[in-house]
This record gives C-alpha cells, sequence and structure tokens, in this order.
C-alpha cells in the first residue's frame, strides 16, 4: 500500500462535508443575528475569526465574502433552517 493510498472513504468524506457546511451554516446564523446592519468588511472579520480554530489550515475563499456581504444586505433570514 502507498502512503497516497491512505484516504477517508466516502461515507467519512461525506460526513466531514456536512459538519463543515453546519458550522458554516451555523458562523453565517449568528452574524445574521448579530451583526444587522453592520457592513460586509466587519462580518466578515466575524465569520473568520469564528471559523478559522474550527479547520485545519483554514483559507477562506470566495464564498466567505459572498456570505458576510448577504448578511451586510440583509439578504440573510437568521431563523432560517440550517
Amino acid at each position: 500500500m502507498e502512503l497516497q493510498d491512505v484516504k477517508w472513504n466516502e461515507q467519512a468524506r461525506e460526513k466531514i462535508l456536512l459538519d463543515a457546511d453546519r458550522a458554516l451554516q451555523e458562523a453565517v446564523r449568528e452574524a445574521a443575528s448579530s451583526l444587522s446592519g453592520s457592513g460586509k468588511d466587519q462580518v466578515y472579520k466575524f465569520l473568520f475569526e469564528k471559523l478559522k480554530d474550527q479547520f485545519v489550515d483554514f483559507q477562506p475563499g470566495p464564498d466567505l465574502s459572498q456570505y458576510a456581504e448577504a448578511v451586510a444586505n440583509g439578504e440573510l433570514d437568521p431563523a432560517g433552517t440550517a
């Protein structure tokens, strides 16, 4: 067996991704609830701080900016289901 063959099975990969999505949804929900009327940069900073320690080698991409902008523009319902 080669080291490159050592990896999570598909069921584990799905669970990891689902858990990551839930962490993101919870952070966005919290931002929408607590930062109503805040600017995009403040929301982005909140999301970054909330998520950075939950993931190994966290590097936010364009998704975080998109969600920060949606929260800042009041486009997200914090009571929505996750």
